[in-house]
Order: structure tokens, then sequence, then C-alpha cells
């Protein structure tokens, strides 16, 4: 039986912004990976980075392994490795090159592999697969087993010589319940839910409901699943949740989907299945505004425990929400927050700066909007031009040397915005000086009406941030 090493390039330490966070999740897209070979008849080891300082602590492990295989296979659940952050590019490349020092055949599927893959074979890789991979890995595996030629196996690129060989693309696959549970045996989960507890008092575990995203936001990569929108079914979900919570009782789960329960009726049956099994739990998903208002949708995500919606908010400005084919209403962002409050749900936006014709008054829409609505939590980036992307090919001529952020805090304008880079990384601490300063003065307007205990934090935080943002205010009046 031949040995196979699976791993992946996403290290949190060496993102200090996540890292900072610490809200680690397993690999998922590793583990199922893991549960492929498996199925495929190798010895399966699973050697996790995530937690890891670093790839050198990778290179004791195949050495001490000697693995026919290592197979880095990121985890596409993972919405930072849809981007190149170099730093964990370069974690890829050495650690292909120890494996190919060593003799292993190196298997590499990630959307950077899948945008990149000439630089992936100067480092070391025999093959990169393309697209959605688990059924390519598969048929690769039994193939090089079998000493069968690869030339028809769908989804995969190789060196035959000197010569880059790419076959036909894989397409998406349709049945996700034929997949089998991912490998979850292979890690070890204590460091994840010491870190939960210690940090954040309980213990928070992920799984995938669906693959893809039909919607066309024009700045939005979809190298592994394309615009298909493929959904396990209920059942297949709630079996899972079963089993994990008699495995390793987790206290919340992150349904880490581009969009849950998009399905009609989905959320629906889900809620119908929790409850016929007797399944309390708390989660979080991702969703676009327009969809939590259709039906019962925001009804049924409260009754099965939902208590955090994260939204592509993106701007509160109508005009950028166009430009980006974004095809949602800024009045359906104010109902759709509503709507979850009233509901008990904790709602929270991504924003996103910096997008071609953005101006100031833009800006200070989505500014309004933020302090108008204070969702309880606000994540903010700038426009990050991704390869293969209508917004990519409108700036790819404006493009700076510097092509890739080094890890999520950069922040770097890519392409020639509106404003430069200094400009949106000013502005994305004023916004937040703004935010706290207001969610400190409802605090105390709420202790004014109803005096119990001091919300002394949320207080404090308002009187630190006040100077922080007079001084940002300043600087951006400078700027502009």
């Amino acid at each position: 039986m031949s040995k196979a090493l699976i791993t992946h390039s996403y290290f949190y330490p060496l993102d200090s912004k996540q890292w900072k966070f610490r809200q680690p999740y397993p690999p998922l897209g590793t583990l199922l990976a893991a549960a492929v070979t498996r199925e495929a008849g190798m010895e399966v080891s699973v050697w996790d980075s995530n937690l890891e300082d670093g790839p050198s602590r990778f290179f004791p492990v195949v050495k001490k392994e000697k693995p026919k295989y290592v197979i880095l296979y990121d985890d596409g659940f993972n919405y930072l490795t849809k981007m190149c952050l170099t730093t964990m590019r370069e974690a890829a490349f050495r650690m292909m090159e120890e494996a190919a020092a060593m003799n292993s055949i190196v298997i590499v599927n990630s959307s950077d592999a899948a945008d990149h893959y000439e630089k992936y074979f100067a480092h070391g890789a025999h093959y990169v697969i393309k697209g959605e991979g688990e059924d390519t890995l598969k048929e690769l595996l039994l193939a090089i087993e079998a000493n069968e030629s690869v030339s028809s196996i769908n989804g995969l690129i190789y060196k035959k010589e000197k010569e880059l060989i790419i076959n036909s693309p894989r397409q998406v696959m349709r049945n996700l319940d034929s997949l089998p549970m991912p490998a979850w045996d292979l890690i070890d989960m204590e460091p994840y839910r010491k870190i939960w507890n210690d940090h954040h008092g309980y213990f928070s575990l992920n799984i995938a409901t669906t693959r893809g995203c039909p919607f066309k936001c024009n700045w939005c990569a979809k190298p592994i699943y394309g615009n298909r929108y493929n959904s396990r079914s209920a059942e297949s979900v709630v079996n899972e949740i079963e089993l994990l919570i008699l495995r390793y009782q987790p206290d919340h789960f992150w349904m880490c989907d581009d969009i849950f329960g998009l399905k009609p009726g989905w959320i629906q049956k889900f809620n119908t299945l929790l409850a016929e099994r007797r399944l309390k739990i708390r989660y979080k998903i991702q969703s676009r505004v327009d969809l939590l208002l259709k039906e019962d949708t925001i009804q049924a995500l409260a009754q099965s425990g939902v208590d955090t919606v994260w939204v592509g908010a993106e701007s509160g400005s109508q005009k950028i929400l166009d430009a980006m084919d974004k095809e949602t209403k800024v009045e359906e962002i104010y109902k759709a927050s509503a709507l979850l409050k009233a509901h008990g749900i904790k709602v929270a936006f991504f924003l996103q700066f910096g997008y071609s014709g953005e101006t100031i008054a833009d800006i200070n829409s989505t500014l309004r909007m933020v302090l108008k609505l204070m969702p309880d939590e606000i994540g903010i980036s700038v426009s990050y031009p991704l390869p293969g992307t209508v917004f990519y090919d409108k700036v790819k001529n404006q493009l700076h040397q510097k092509q890739n952020w080094k890890d999520s805090d950069d922040l770097a304008m890519m392409f020639e915005g509106t404003y430069g880079s200094y400009f949106y990384k000013t502005l994305h601490r004023y916004i937040h000086n703004r935010y706290r300063i207001r969610r400190g003065w409802l605090s105390l307007l709420r202790w004014m009406k109803n005096p119990s205990r001091l919300p002394v934090r949320s207080i404090a935080s308002m009187v630190y941030n006040v100077p922080l943002s007079l001084l940002h205010r300043l600087e951006l009046k400078r700027i502009e």
C-alpha cells in the first residue's frame, strides 16, 4: 500500500491579522481530499499546517515518513485561499521543493496553482489539479499506481518531457452526497478546541453544505467551483452535524458556504430535520440580502439556530453596487438588517472600498449606512483584482509591480484607484474608529435607560477612539 502525505499551505501564525482573531478552523477541503485518497487505497496521513509557525516544521515530517505522494491540497472553503497571499505561496514552494528532493510525487490543488501553474512546476510540482479536485485526485492516484497514462484525466496539468500538458477541464460535481465524510480523525482537534475556548469561551467547527455561487459579482473569483451552485441534501448535512457533536462536542458551527441555503425549501427542510432529531445548534452563515428577504427564510434561520449572518453589503452606494454587478439594492441591506435583528440574529457586513470609480461621496454613503444600521461586526477590505474575473480584466493594465498581498492585513491597492494604499489604510482605521465610538455611545444610552452593569469596555473603547478618529479624519482630508 503506497503512502500519501496530505497537507496544505495556509499558516495562521504567518497571517498576523487572522492569527490575532484566534478563530482557526480545521482545513476542511484538505481533510476531504484525505478521505478521497484513503478511498483510493492509500495509506494516508495529514500534516495540518494551520497552527504551525512555518514550513520548516514540515521538513522533518517528510524525511521521517518518506511518502510516495505529497499532496498539497488547499482548503478551498477558506476564502483566504482564493487570493494569493505571497507568504503562503512561498511556504508552498518550500514544501514542494523539500518533497521533490525526497523523491516524492508532488501533487498540488489550489486557486493560486490553478492561476499560476507554471510557477508551481518550477518549484517541484509534478501534477497540478485545476478546479474541483476530488475526482481528479482519485483518478490520478489510481492511474499512477496502475502505471497507466494520465492523458485522459480531466482537470489535470502535468509535464511531459519539457512540455506542460493541460487536459480538458473537469465538470463540477453535481451529487455532493457521493463524497465521503472528511477525514476528521486524521488531525488533532484539541489544539483548535483550546484556542477557541481560551479566547472566546466556546468551540466552533466548520461544515460545507454547498459548492459554488450562481451570481456574477465581477470581482469575485470562482477558480474551484465556477458559477454553478450545487447543494448537499439537508439529510447529509444533519448527519454530519450529529457525528461531529458525538465526536467533538462543538458549541457552534460555521457553515462556510459562499451562500447558505440558496436552494428553495432547503433551509426549511434543514430546520425540520434538526427539530426531529432534537439537535439544538448555534451557527453562522454567509448570505445575500436579497435572498434573506424571500419567503420565511429569516424565520427558518432563527428557528434552526443561526446566531450570525454575514452579508456582502460591500457599499452603501448604489452606483458602486451596480458597477460591481452585485445585483442587490442598498434598501435591501437596510431591510434585511432590520429583519435579522428583529428575529434576534446578529448581522455582520463585508465592506469593500477602492472599487474603480469610487468617490468620497460613495465612501460617505457607506459610512452613513454602517453608523445607521450598526451591524454587530464589520470586515473591511479594499478591492483585490483576482485573476479570471471581469474586474481583473478591467484593471490589469493598471496593475502595479506588486500584484499579490503578503498577508490578509496587507490591504495594498494594486491598481490605479481613486486614492492610493495609504488613504485606504487610513480609511480602514477611521471607519473602525467611528464604528467603535458609535457602539460605545449606544451602549451608554442603553445603560442610562436601564441601569445595571456599566458597559465599561464599550465606554473605554469609545473614549480611546475619539481622538484617533479626529486624527484619521484630518489625515484623510489632507490626502483628499
